[in-house]
């Protein structure tokens, strides 16, 4: 049984009995997960991003855009339109799979993990998970990499508030950290 399945047949009917909804449509669901890398070294060197494209390709299995810079900052020696960055937006069967290998396979691989922080909701039931290094996920070959580079994965919810996106993401599996949970 996928994650999502799971989730329409068990995880709703526990989510609403929880939050004290009457509705099953009102229960908070994952929206989309965004996954981004930014890539300073692109400003030397194109060839750096079709790297951090394809490995991110490998990771997500799903193509992923290059980000321009939005402006020009001097102090960066960043002009408008330069590529800065990639990410990608996994979205139905492709986020739930994501999710699943998140919690199951990549963040045991971490090192000194002990959970994930609480502090990273954003107030609107929105988690955002850094990543110091991309060779967490097993999909990238140690091997074959340039350089270690960090990501971040946004999980984006339907949740109202922070409590709401906490119980859902405990509901799917995320590990938070034992010292943190009230």
């Amino acid at each position: 049984m996928t994650l999502q399945q799971k989730y329409h047949d068990e995880m709703i009917p526990k989510l609403q009995k929880e939050l004290g909804l009457t509705n099953p449509m009102a229960c908070p669901r994952l929206t989309k997960i965004v996954i981004n890398v930014g890539v300073k070294e692109a400003l030397d060197d194109k060839k750096v991003l079709d790297k951090v494209v394809e490995e991110l390709t490998l990771i997500t299995g799903q193509k992923p855009m290059i980000r321009n810079a939005k402006k020009s900052i001097a102090a960066f020696k960043l002009r408008e339109g330069q590529p800065v960055g990639v990410s990608v937006t996994l979205r139905g069967t492709k986020m739930y799979d994501f999710f699943q290998k998140l919690v199951e396979i990549v963040l045991p691989r971490v090192r000194d993990f002990h959970g994930v922080p609480l502090k990273s909701f954003d107030g609107n039931g929105n988690y955002t998970l850094g990543f110091k290094e991309q060779i967490v996920f097993p999909e990238i070959d140690y091997g074959k990499i340039d350089k270690i580079r960090g990501l971040e994965a946004v999980i984006v919810t339907s949740a109202k508030n922070d409590e709401e996106g906490m119980v859902l993401l405990k509901e799917l599996g995320m590990p938070f950290g034992k010292e943190m949970l009230k």
